[in-house]
C-alpha cells in the first residue's frame, strides 16, 4: 500500500486525463489523509469539465458556419497605447478544436496567455500576425492602421481563409465573407486564439522596444498611457516609438 506522501505526489503529476483513474483507484481508501486528495482530485475534474463546457459555447459561432472550410479568426491589440504598433493576429483553427483556457486575451494572465500561444501556433492550421507601425498610425490613423493590419495577418495565411469571424469591425478591401461579433473576443474560440497571438506577440516587441528605449516603462506598461509613462513622456520627450497623433496632450510635437 502506498503512503499517503507518495499518493500526493501521484496527484501532483497527474495529468488532466488521469483524474478519473486517481479518484477510482483511491475513492475506496478509508485513510482521512487519501480521502481529502481524492476531494482535491475531484474538484480539479469539476473544474476541468466545466472548462470543457465553456469551451464547447466558445464554438457556437464556428458550428453556425460549420460548411466553411477554413474559419479565421481575426483580431487586434494595441488601438490605444501611446506608443508602439497595432498587431493583428488571424487563426484558422482545425475544425475540431477544443484548445481549453482559450479566452479574451485581457482575461488570461501572462504566464497562460505564453502558454497557449505555443498551444495555438503547434495545433492552428494556420495562423499570422501583421503590424501598423507607429509612422503608419500617424499617417492614416489608427482605424485605417488597424484595419492595414489585419489585411497584412489574412493576406499571409497559407491556406486561404474562406469566412472572417472579427472582433466587432468589418475589414474594408477584403472579399471574404466576413461575421463581426461584439466581444468577439470571449465570444468565439478563433477570435479568442487570434487576440492572444497579437497580444503575446505585442508584449513582447514592447519588451525588446524597453531595452531599445529605456526610460518608459515600455516592458512595464506596453506603451499605454500609464502615470509613470505620461510623466517619463513629459521629461525625457518622444521617442522613435511614440504615435506623434496620441502624444500631443503631453509634449510638444
Amino acid at each position: 500500500m502506498k503512503c499517503i506522501g507518495e499518493i500526493k505526489e501521484q496527484l501532483q503529476a497527474a495529468c488532466e486525463n488521469e483524474l478519473p483513474e486517481f479518484i477510482r483507484i483511491y475513492g475506496a481508501d478509508s485513510r482521512a489523509g487519501v480521502q481529502k486528495l481524492v476531494e482535491t482530485a475531484r474538484k480539479r475534474q469539476d473544474a476541468l469539465d466545466r472548462e470543457r463546457q465553456r469551451i464547447e459555447g466558445l464554438r457556437v459561432y464556428e458550428e453556425r458556419y460549420k460548411e466553411y472550410a477554413y474559419i479565421c479568426g481575426i483580431d487586434e491589440v494595441g488601438r490605444g497605447p501611446l506608443a508602439g504598433p497595432v498587431v493583428a493576429g488571424a487563426v484558422i483553427l482545425p475544425r475540431d478544436c477544443r484548445i481549453l483556457y482559450i479566452n479574451d486575451s485581457k482575461q488570461l494572465s501572462e504566464k497562460k496567455r505564453e502558454e497557449l500561444y505555443e498551444v495555438i501556433r503547434e495545433q492552428a492550421v494556420a495562423w499570422a500576425v501583421g503590424y501598423a507601425t507607429p509612422e503608419r498610425i500617424d499617417e492614416i490613423n489608427i482605424l485605417q492602421a488597424t484595419y492595414e493590419a489585419m489585411r497584412e495577418a489574412v493576406g499571409k495565411l497559407d491556406p486561404k481563409p474562406d469566412l472572417l469571424l472579427n472582433d466587432a469591425v468589418t475589414i474594408p478591401g477584403i472579399s471574404i465573407r466576413q461575421v463581426p461579433i461584439i466581444k468577439g473576443d470571449a465570444k468565439s474560440l478563433s477570435i479568442g486564439a487570434a487576440s492572444i497571438l497579437a497580444k503575446v506577440t505585442r508584449d513582447r516587441l514592447m519588451q525588446e522596444y524597453d531595452k531599445a528605449f529605456p526610460g518608459y516603462d515600455f516592458a512595464g506598461n506596453k506603451g499605454y498611457g500609464s502615470a509613470a509613462h505620461i510623466e517619463a513622456l513629459k521629461r525625457l520627450g518622444a521617442c522613435p516609438i511614440h504615435r506623434k497623433s496620441f502624444i500631443g496632450n503631453f509634449v510638444e510635437i
